[in-house]
């Protein structure tokens, strides 16, 4: 299959070109950082959001501007393919999609119609808008998928690299904001919760900001094409009990954990599976204590399939922002952090 390039290539001086980029999912966290590196790489970036956006659909359109500083916006729906052209594209041309769209939940129904379906439509539209690279927010949990968000992620994945596009694909290790879920318990002199001994997992968590630069990046960097890319942060893997001894540091307090077995976990996903396939409201719940067990048992590194074991030093970093750094900001009251409908993970 011919593998379309994208056509603007860096100028005489080495400066890349400027492209019209079309963005979905531009109002989520990374979405808007995404949409602040692409427009100070000099990018003409259209941004297409729901009519209600933002976390649990609270943001009316006139708010989003402010987040969206520099982007055209362009209201309508991504789950419906003719919103998406008419509202969206416009019949224009594009050079590149970026999308940090996800869905909202993980549930099933909402996985399928946005992590699979919705990107399908848009990418069926880009091909039409003369779109040459596609760059995809994944997440690098797809490794080894077990959940069902991770099933309709991979199976979009298939469909981008199969579509003669131009594609990158960058799996993130952990974000900021989902291990900042403790941080005020901590404060109020609560302990740190940790699965097992909380050794069990690690991760390289990345910044926001440096994983929209990295993003941005895909568009000029040639090196980033074709490939899937997983991605975290600056420093050494972490794991929970590394990451609320950090905690503790900063606030100058001995560490105090409270042990949670993942038996309790399992418990709970069992319980909740076989009243679901009674109740139907609960099979949600049940899918959401499966990522919760998930998380807890699963390292966010790279995997290496011979070994079937997670490898921190084969796990790349970009960036220069460390968790430690947040947390300082979190503290001061510099950030904060809305987990809003990902609460669950």
């Amino acid at each position: 299959m011919t593998i379309a390039a994208p056509q603007a290539a860096p100028d005489a001086a080495g400066v890349p070109a400027r492209k019209r980029v079309f963005v979905l999912g531009a109002t989520g966290t990374i979405g808007r950082a995404t949409v602040r590196a692409l427009v100070q790489r000099g990018h003409a970036v259209v941004c297409f959001v729901r009519p209600r956006a933002g976390a649990g659909g609270t943001r009316a359109p006139d708010d989003v501007p402010r987040g969206l500083t520099g982007a055209e916006l362009r209201v309508g729906h991504v789950t419906d393919p003719t919103s998406l052209a008419r509202d969206g594209l416009r019949g224009e041309r594009f050079d590149a999609v970026v999308s940090c769209l996800a869905s909202r939940t993980g549930a099933p129904a909402d996985a399928w119609a946005i992590d699979h379906r919705a990107h399908v439509h848009a990418l069926r539209a880009a091909k039409d808008a003369g779109v040459t690279h596609f760059v995809l927010l994944s997440a690098i949990c797809v490794q080894r998928p077990r959940l069902a968000f991770q099933q309709a992620k991979l199976a979009f994945e298939r469909e981008l690299m199969g579509s003669g596009l131009t594609w990158s694909i960058v799996r993130p290790t952990a974000y900021f904001k989902s291990l900042s879920g403790q941080v005020e318990r901590v404060r109020r002199g609560k302990p740190f919760l940790v699965f097992g001994d909380g050794t069990l997992t690690a991760c390289k968590p990345i910044a926001d900001e440096d994983l929209a630069d990295y993003l941005a990046g895909c568009l000029d960097d040639a090196q980033r094409w074709n490939r899937v890319l997983p991605i975290g942060g600056p420093g050494e893997a972490l794991t929970p009990r590394q990451q609320g001894e950090l905690l503790f540091a900063l606030l100058g307090r001995p560490p105090r954990f409270r042990r949670v077995p993942v038996a309790l976990l399992d418990a709970i996903v069992a319980v909740l599976g076989a009243l679901g396939r009674v109740l139907p409201p609960l099979a949600d719940k049940a899918e959401f204590a499966r990522i919760g067990r998930y998380y807890a048992t699963e390292s966010m590194l790279v995997l290496d399939p011979a070994s079937g074991r997670y490898d921190a030093s084969a796990t790349p970093s970009h960036g220069t922002r460390t968790l430690a750094d947040h947390y300082v900001a979190l503290l001061r009251g510099e950030v904060s952090v809305d987990l809003g409908d990902h609460a669950v993970f």
